[in-house]
């Protein structure tokens, strides 16, 4: 374990981390080799990374891509991340939240997505970036293994969800490893995962991600009743779920995300 330039960081500008903004800095130089092999970095790749925390990953992206956007909500961290990419002359700096970041503004528009995410924001922030980045091919991400699981989720386990429909809409998900609380400080309660998924598909449209959302509002309930809470037609939806070769009282945890895709187009004509 080395994690130099993150320790260093800490003691030279008394950088004490946020718990309420989720802070767990990388601590652990050889994280940085996994996630970048992971990425597949090339010198034409234009890169958004979430989460600049100390800088560590971000000087390590800086000199493997064409262009890298750092992203990072905390303003008080704005000089250990100058400090960290002052020598590169390739990298924008955006102090603003994620969740709250206009991600299609950003030029040169990012084509890879690799982050070290906030454990609060981390599915919210990789469903945003599939939808507002049109040109982004592949996301590497560490996060909470428990986000990491219920983006990778099949029909069926406990951890399927409309997170889990929604990311799988438009990418292939895998849970790359687990990845130990140790490469962190402070270190969390938690274990992470290095998640990678990749575009197969564009993000869905707004229709088939309310039809999404409304469908798992209810877990407990069958789909068809789930749905018409959210005001759609009970009667159709049912006959809808069979014509896709599934009970009419199916619940939403059974659908793939094929399944909903074709649900909701009969919805729709």
């Amino acid at each position: 374990m080395s994690g130099q330039g993150s320790i260093r960081r800490l003691r030279e500008f008394g950088v004490r981390p946020n718990r309420e903004l989720g802070q767990n800095f990388l601590v652990d130089d050889n994280v940085l080799r996994l996630v970048g092999e992971a990425a597949e970095l090339s010198d034409s790749d234009v890169v958004l990374e979430v989460g600049g925390g100390l800088g560590v990953l971000s000087e390590h992206l800086a000199p493997r891509v064409r262009h890298l956007h750092v992203v990072e909500v905390d303003r008080s961290l704005e000089a250990p991340l100058r400090d960290a990419v002052g020598p590169f002359d390739n990298v924008d700096l955006h102090f603003a939240d994620a969740v709250g970041l206009d991600m299609a503004s950003l030029q040169p528009a990012p084509t890879k997505v690799v982050a070290n995410l906030p454990y609060g924001v981390a599915a919210t922030v990789i469903l945003k970036s599939i939808e507002e980045l049109p040109d982004a091919g592949l996301w590497i991400a560490m996060a909470q293994l428990e986000v990491g699981r219920r983006l990778a989720a099949a029909p069926g386990s406990k951890e399927y969800g409309a997170t889990s429909v929604l990311a799988q809409l438009s990418c292939e998900v895998k849970v790359l490893r687990r990845i130990s609380p140790n490469v962190f400080y402070p270190v969390p309660n938690v274990d992470s995962a290095l998640v990678r998924l990749a575009r197969v598909a564009p993000a869905p449209e707004p229709e088939l991600v309310d039809l999404v959302h409304a469908g798992f509002a209810h877990r407990r309930k069958a789909l068809p009743r789930s749905l018409a809470l959210k005001g759609f037609d009970r009667e159709r939806a049912q006959a809808a779920l069979v014509e896709i070769g599934h009970p009419a009282d199916a619940r939403a945890e059974r659908l793939s995300p094929d399944d909903f895709r074709r649900l909701a187009a009969i919805l729709r004509a």
